[in-house]
């Protein structure tokens, strides 16, 4: 690269089609550090990242870029028929290559070619090196895994010539082999980098990590632990503040209405001492006229104080996030046998090779990780116990109730509110108590008799757990299939925090070790060449 990178935000705003503001007046400069992007769902991350890229106009203000950026959108199923060359982006001049080496002469394939003319071992060699050598440019990217396709995108990012890239998500649906191979190849990177995130082991390899809030952005130097113990300072402190703010208030009050009483207790000696020297009737109301502009003028007074405290406190709220923390209620009766379920030489359907057989008993509190590579079955294993799928051959049976949540949280009717489907489970339960402990989980009023299907991804994981935790018969065996995908960093903290307090057995199938160390668990059960090993946790 021959330039700095530079991206620069002037006075950025960006209006929704019904006229809300989705973020205004954002100011950053972006240059060769490695940048993670960090907010809640819903406040405009990925919108930001297009318009970085220059996908996506700004109703306002402007984006100023040296050099060329390359966008990497958030990865989804590869179209019929797209090569591995199409997934890289290197599909055009490869075929105009094709063209030109066939006899062709169109000066259109020239100038796609450029002085590319050695792309496809170039590719090639990038493939290598990313841990992909069987791949071909034509190899047809249906064949390949969710983190292979990641793969061969950033491989063609490496290619494109940028300065600086721009990623939107790169580690979802990762397992935590890829998801090592995306960081590993993101090292190797030496421009610009600006990722889009919640995965906190790749955020933790940034340099600097930039917070999109109401707020607007605010930049933090260090990866994600330093950010994290920075954002945890700056709550403390804009808490002190409001705290302060309020206090200073609660006294100034005092001290105005001891000033209001005053002026009172004043003005009535004065009433009271010139009706007691009979005074003429006209020199008495001239003194009622002076008193009473007298306390006009203390009321407009203290009107204009008490507005002026008011405004001091709410600056301060203003700096306050409302991170509640969430509060979980288990049964009043939770008792289970000792063991809660059995698999005894079970055969899982679709699974082929050594994990496609297993035998595993299931213990009263026991919290169990069930990891391993895309497609090992664990999705299925899980769908076995649950009931869901049954085994090919072998016994499996459940002694307790059991739930299983996927991670698009499937088992809530999107058209109706939470509220409905909870009374419905539960209609012996008065409806008070219910709002009460949906509140404690952060579920307010409003958004409890909101349809399902319009609640923010971490709104739908506390639902979710909240319909299957406080049902009529508690759910003494909870299965989770990647509840942690989607869930912005608050949304993931109040997972953690939801599971930690769940006394049941409990089985997580993620690819995320942040979220997973933060869950108390006993176990790891983990797939590998062999086949299913149980290893106590940590392992």
């Amino acid at each position: 690269m021959t330039n700095p990178v530079s991206l620069t935000l002037q006075g950025v705003c960006f209006q929704l089609p019904d006229g809300r503001a989705l973020f205004s007046d954002l100011d950053e400069r972006f240059d060769s550090r490695r940048t993670g992007l960090v907010g809640r769902n819903g406040v405009g991350k990925s919108v930001l990242a297009r318009i970085m890229a220059g996908k996506l106009s700004p109703s306002a203000g402007r984006c100023l870029r040296n050099g060329p950026v390359h966008y990497l959108a958030q990865q989804t199923t590869p179209p019929p028929g797209q090569t591995v060359a199409g997934l890289a982006g290197m599909q055009p001049v490869i075929e105009a290559l094709r063209r030109i080496e066939a006899g062709g002469t169109r000066q259109g394939d020239f100038d796609a070619v450029g002085e590319r003319w050695d792309l496809r071992e170039r590719l090639q060699q990038e493939l290598a090196a990313s841990g992909l050598p069987r791949l071909r440019h034509d190899t047809p990217a249906a064949q390949l895994s969710g983190g292979e396709a990641m793969r061969v995108a950033l491989a063609g990012a490496f290619l494109s010539g940028a300065d600086l890239l721009i990623l939107d998500e790169p580690s979802n649906h990762l397992d935590r082999e890829h998801r090592q191979a995306l960081r590993e190849q993101l090292q190797r990177w030496n421009g610009g980098l600006i990722v889009v995130s919640h995965d906190r082991d790749l955020l933790e390899t940034m340099e600097r990590i930039v917070e999109l809030s109401a707020l607007g952005l605010r930049s933090y130097g260090g990866g994600y632990r330093f950010y994290a113990q920075a954002r945890t300072q700056e709550r403390e402190q804009a808490q002190a503040l409001l705290d302060q703010r309020k206090a200073e208030r609660r006294r100034e009050e005092r001290a105005l209405v001891d000033q209001r009483e005053r002026l009172e207790h004043r003005l009535s000696r004065g009433a009271r001492q010139a009706a007691e020297a009979n005074q003429a009737p006209i020199l008495i109301g001239r003194q009622k006229e002076r008193s009473e502009a007298s306390s006009g003028r203390l009321r407009v007074q203290q009107e204009h104080a008490r507005e002026a405290l008011s405004q001091r406190v709410r600056e301060a709220a203003a700096q306050v996030e409302q991170d509640l923390p969430v509060v979980l209620f288990p049964p009043g009766v939770f008792a289970a046998p000792v063991c809660v379920a059995e698999l005894d030489d079970v055969r899982l359907p679709y699974v082929s090779g050594n994990t496609g057989t297993l035998s595993l008993k299931l213990q009263r509190g026991q919290r169990l990780a069930l990891t391993g590579p895309n497609g090992c079955g664990k999705s299925t294993l899980l769908k076995v116990m649950a009931g869901l799928l049954p085994p090919v051959s072998g016994r499996c049976e459940r002694q307790v109730e059991a739930a299983y949540l996927d991670q698009h949280f499937s088992l809530l009717d999107p058209e109706a509110s939470l509220l409905t489907q909870m009374l419905a489970d539960q209609p012996k339960q008065a409806e008070g108590e219910l709002r009460s402990r949906l509140a404690l989980l952060g579920l307010d009023a409003d958004r409890v008799q909101r349809p399902s299907g319009l609640l923010s991804g971490g709104e739908r994981m506390k639902a979710a757990l909240a319909r299957v935790l406080y049902a009529e018969r508690p759910v003494r065996l909870l299965l989770l299939d990647e509840p942690g995908n989607h869930l912005d960093l608050a949304s993931l903290q109040a997972l953690e925090a939801m599971l930690r307090q769940y006394p049941g057995t409990l089985v997580v199938v993620s690819h995320d070790e942040a979220l997973l160390g933060n869950l108390d668990l006993t176990h790891r059960l983990e797939a590998g060449p062999e086949g299913w090993t149980m290893k106590p946790w940590p392992a």
